[in-house]
């Protein structure tokens, strides 16, 4: 039985995740359709990272951690604080 999307479709999104923490990277990703920017957030960084800690955007535009991704969504992570920076 496959997951069915809000737009009654089933199966994968494909996103671009360009994360600025540390070193950087850019890189495109699957997701299960119906799936979070918090969600992308935490499997991309990690769990013990908060999501008030960075600025999120998807397709250059800010966005709530409750956004669903489409595929084709282009999602960028930026810390809000560069770590031993004053």
């Amino acid at each position: 039985m496959s997951e069915l999307t809000p737009e009654g479709g089933s199966g994968a999104v494909s996103v671009l995740i360009i994360n600025n923490d540390g070193g950087g990277f850019a890189d495109k990703k699957e997701f299960p359709a119906g799936t979070t920017v918090a969600q992308a957030f935490r499997q991309e960084v990690g769990e013990e990272r908060s999501p008030s800690n960075y600025l999120m955007r998807v397709n250059r535009q800010p966005c709530t951690t409750n956004q669903l991704l489409k595929d084709g969504d282009r999602l960028s992570i930026t810390p809000t604080k560069i770590e031993g920076a004053s």
